[in-house]
């Protein structure tokens, strides 16, 4: 249910809007939707920030998805937004206070809320659930993504798998958060994106390619970008590379799904820059 209306703006062919959404909790949850040109509800993306994060994070990816025809709506997660974030470092320090954040199973049940949130506004937005879902996340974004499509975890989080397609950001590997093999059961279609720089908590950035390798076979791409950081991800830093590396590679990967549940292989770097030079 739509709560209060802060701001909107005209962007070219892209309309944005803030809003606080009502939760089953009551509890409000910040949004920011980036609608296509027209009244098409067809295609919804999700977008899931990471630990810290806002809903101003991201945003090169939803404008990317709704001048793409996608109704594309980031997650403001309170619980584990930038107050949050902050609290836990100033007791704890950078690092352990965002793993005690990241393996927080609270700041995960208020997350998939939140998802909760967004798809009934959704429905109630365009008259009925959009058809085609995926849920796109970075960082603690991505393993709630990963949560969501069915990965087993170490806090006891059971996701709904109600998304045609899920698109995970420097996902996690084993480790605090997931044990080994916690994919092998997702069988919907997948794209893992990282970096070489793209370091984690636990492990160096190959510990992020894992999950792509434990999962069924199937509609699987994994894309790593040489030089991309964590942060990049995010669109912070000198990110130009890749967001445009990682927007391209959303792209394709949504369009080469198949109702078989394949998809064609994955185009090269140099393809996917080309359509943005």
């Amino acid at each position: 249910m739509l709560f209060a209306f802060f701001a909107a703006r005209a962007q070219a062919a892209v309309t944005v809007e803030t809003l606080a959404l009502q939760r089953a909790d009551q509890h409000t949850m910040p949004a920011r939707v980036y609608s296509p040109a027209g009244t098409r509800c067809e295609r919804l993306a999700l977008l899931s920030p990471g630990a810290g994060g806002d809903v101003e994070e991201l945003a090169y990816l939803a404008d990317g998805l709704a001048r793409s025809g996608w109704l594309a709506l980031v997650m403001g997660h309170e619980e584990s937004g930038p107050a949050a974030l902050k609290q836990r470092i100033k007791q704890a320090g950078l690092k352990a206070g965002l793993l005690a954040l990241t393996t927080d199973a609270d700041a995960y049940r208020y997350r998939l809320m939140d998802i909760d949130t967004a798809l009934a506004w959704a429905s109630q937005h365009c008259g009925q659930a959009p058809p085609d879902r995926v849920l796109i996340g970075h960082s603690m974004g991505a393993a709630t993504t990963m949560m969501e499509a069915g990965a087993i975890n170490a806090m006891g989080i059971s996701g709904k798998n109600r998304m045609q397609a899920y698109v995970a950001l420097s996902p996690q590997g084993p480790g605090s958060i997931f044990p080994e093999n916690a994919w092998a059961q997702i069988n919907a279609p997948v794209l893992s994106l990282t970096g070489t720089r793209d370091d984690a908590l636990e492990g160096g950035w190959q510990s992020r390619t894992l999950p792509y390798a434990n999962m069924q076979a199937g509609c699987k791409w994994l894309g790593v970008i040489d030089g991309a950081t964590h942060m990049h991800f995010a669109g912070r830093g000198f990110s130009g590379k890749t967001e445009r590396l990682t927007l391209s590679s959303v792209l394709a990967f949504l369009q080469a799904r198949q109702a078989d549940g394949r998809c064609s292989n994955m185009p090269s770097a140099q393809g996917m820059q080309s359509q943005f030079k």
